[in-house]
C-alpha cells in the first residue's frame, strides 16, 4: 500500500491520480463516505477526527500533509469546517461528483435525525425515553470529542513552538473571548515571519516519526502530485460556483418576490443566508446570536428551546450548525400560513438546511484548486502550520465547552478585566453524568472501544437511567 503510487509508475501503469474514476471508485467512495457520516458525531473535532482515521489512517487516500492543508483552508472559510473538508477531499479524490457525494451524505444523517426529533419535539415535548438516550450520547460524545483532541493535537503539534502556538491561541479564545478570524490571522502572520526566517519549527514534516500511524502523501492512493482535475481552471471554478450560486441564492429571491419580505419563510430564508456568510469558527461563534434572534426578535424558539436544540445536534451525527433545521422547524410550525403545521415545519427546516448548507459547496468549488496550487509553497506552508495548530487551541476550547455543558447542570459567567469566563457551579454536578463519562473514557482510552459500540452502551444505559430511575 505504501509505495502503490511509486510502484504503479515505476511499472509504466497508471498511477492513482491518472484513472479516470480517480483513486477509488464513486461507488466505493459512495460507501465510505456513508460511513463517515453515520460516525461523525461530538462536532467538530470528533467528525475532524472520525474522517482523519478513515480517510487517512485507514483507507490512505491521502496522506497527512495534504489532509491538514485542506483543512487549513476550510478553517479559514465561513460554515461547518467538517462538512467543507468532506467536500474538499471528495472534490480532490472523485472530481466535482466526488464533492457532491461526499458533501451531501455528511449531512443527509443529521437532517434525517433533526427532522425526525423536530418532529417528536413538536408532538410530544420533552420525551424521558429521547431526554435519557440524548443523556447517554452525550457522555459518549464527550469521549470521542476528547479523543480528537489527542489525535489531531498529536499530528499538528510537531514541536514547542506549535504547542506554544495553540496555547496561546486556547487562552485567546477560551479566557479573553477573541473572534476566532483574529485568532487564524495571528497565527498565520506568525507562520509566514517563521517561514520567511526559515525557522524549522515551522517548516512541514518536522517531528513525524514519532506518530506511528502517519501516512506520508507519498504513500497514499492520491499520490503526493496534483491531479490534473485539481489543477487552477477559473473557467470551471466559475461555471460550478456559478451554479452554486443560483442554487443558493435563486430560492431565496423567488420567496422575497412571491411572499414578501415579513413573510416567515422569506425571513428564514435571508437570515440563514446570511449566517451562512458570517459563520466563523465554527456553531458556537454564532449559536448565542442565533439564540438570542430566534427568541427575541423573530419569535420562532421559547426561551430554553435553543439548548434542547443543540442537544439534538450535539448527539446526532452531522455538523453542530445542523441545530439551525430544528430552528427553521419551530419558526415554521408556529407560524404556519395556511398549511398543516408539520408541514410547515417541515418546509421551512429544509430550507434552511438549504441555504445553510449549499455555500459550502459554493466556497470549496471556487477555491480548492488555487488551494491546492499553493501545496508546495514553503512560507504559505509555515502560515498553515501555525493555523493548524491554533486550530487544535480551538478545538480544546470546544472540547471543554462540550464539557462543561456535559457534565454541569449550571455555569456561573465570571468577567474579570478582560477574561471572560464560565465557571462551572460544583453543586450542579451530574453524577449520573459524570459516572458515564468516566466509563465511556476508560473505554475509549483504556480498552480500546470503538465508537459505535460506545456510543450504543452509553445511549443504552442513558434510556435506563432516564425511564427506570
Amino acid at each position: 500500500m505504501e509505495s502503490m503510487t511509486a510502484d504503479s509508475k515505476e511499472a509504466g501503469g497508471l498511477s492513482a491520480t491518472e484513472r479516470p474514476g480517480g483513486p477509488v471508485s464513486l461507488g466505493e467512495a459512495t460507501r465510505v463516505w456513508a460511513r463517515v457520516a453515520a460516525l461523525s458525531f461530538g462536532g467538530p473535532a470528533g467528525q475532524i477526527a472520525v474522517m482523519h482515521r478513515i480517510i487517512v489512517e485507514e483507507k490512505r487516500w491521502i496522506g497527512e500533509e495534504r489532509f491538514l492543508h485542506a483543512l487549513n483552508y476550510c478553517m479559514l472559510l465561513p460554515g461547518p469546517e467538517a462538512q467543507q473538508l468532506a467536500v474538499y477531499i471528495g472534490w480532490l479524490t472523485n472530481r466535482t461528483a466526488g464533492g457532491l457525494i461526499a458533501g451531501i451524505l455528511f449531512v443527509l444523517p443529521g437532517v434525517v435525525a433533526i427532522m425526525a426529533l423536530s418532529w417528536a419535539y413538536a408532538l410530544l415535548g420533552k420525551v424521558p425515553m429521547v431526554e435519557g438516550l440524548f443523556f447517554g450520547l452525550k457522555a459518549a460524545v464527550l469521549a470521542v470529542v476528547l479523543d480528537a483532541v489527542t489525535r489531531v493535537g498529536k499530528r499538528a503539534l510537531k514541536n514547542r513552538t506549535m504547542m506554544a502556538v495553540a496555547a496561546l491561541s486556547f487562552i485567546g479564545i477560551f479566557l479573553f473571548d477573541t473572534p476566532f478570524p483574529l485568532i487564524i490571522a495571528a497565527a498565520g502572520l506568525i507562520g509566514l515571519v517563521g517561514g520567511r526566517l526559515g525557522l524549522s519549527a515551522f517548516q512541514g514534516g518536522g517531528g513525524h516519526a514519532t506518530f506511528a500511524h502517519r501516512v506520508e502523501d507519498s504513500q497514499s492512493l492520491l499520490g503526493s502530485e496534483t491531479p490534473a482535475h485539481a489543477r487552477p481552471n477559473l473557467g470551471w471554478s466559475l461555471r460550478v460556483s456559478g451554479v452554486c450560486l443560483a442554487l443558493w441564492l435563486l430560492p431565496v429571491a423567488a420567496l422575497l418576490v412571491a411572499f414578501g419580505p415579513a413573510d416567515t419563510y422569506s425571513r428564514v430564508a435571508v437570515f440563514f443566508s446570511q449566517m451562512a456568510v458570517v459563520t466563523f469558527g465554527g456553531a458556537y461563534a454564532v449559536l448565542a446570536y442565533v439564540a438570542q434572534q430566534a427568541v427575541d426578535n423573530y419569535g420562532w424558539l421559547r426561551p430554553g428551546e435553543m439548548l434542547d436544540g443543540l442537544g439534538m445536534a450535539e448527539t446526532t451525527p452531522g455538523p453542530l450548525i445542523m441545530v439551525v433545521q430544528f430552528v427553521g422547524f419551530m419558526a415554521g410550525f408556529r407560524d404556519p400560513g395556511g398549511l398543516p403545521p408539520l408541514l410547515a415545519g417541515t418546509l421551512a427546516g429544509l430550507l434552511t438546511t438549504w441555504v445553510t448548507f449549499v455555500p459550502c459547496f459554493l466556497w470549496i468549488f471556487l477555491g480548492a484548486p488555487f488551494v491546492e496550487a499553493l501545496r508546495g509553497n514553503r512560507t504559505l506552508s509555515a502560515a498553515l502550520t501555525a493555523i493548524t495548530a491554533a486550530v487544535v487551541g480551538v478545538i480544546l476550547n470546544l472540547a471543554i465547552w462540550f464539557s462543561l455543558h456535559t457534565l454541569f447542570r449550571e455555569l456561573r459567567p465570571l468577567r474579570f478585566g478582560g477574561v471572560r469566563l464560565d465557571v462551572p457551579v460544583l453543586d450542579s454536578l451530574d453524577p449520573a453524568s459524570a459516572l458515564l463519562t468516566a466509563a465511556a473514557l476508560l473505554a475509549v482510552f483504556r480498552f480500546k472501544v470503538g465508537m459505535i459500540p460506545t456510543l450504543a452502551a452509553c445511549a443504552l444505559a442513558g434510556l435506563l437511567l432516564r425511564v427506570v430511575v
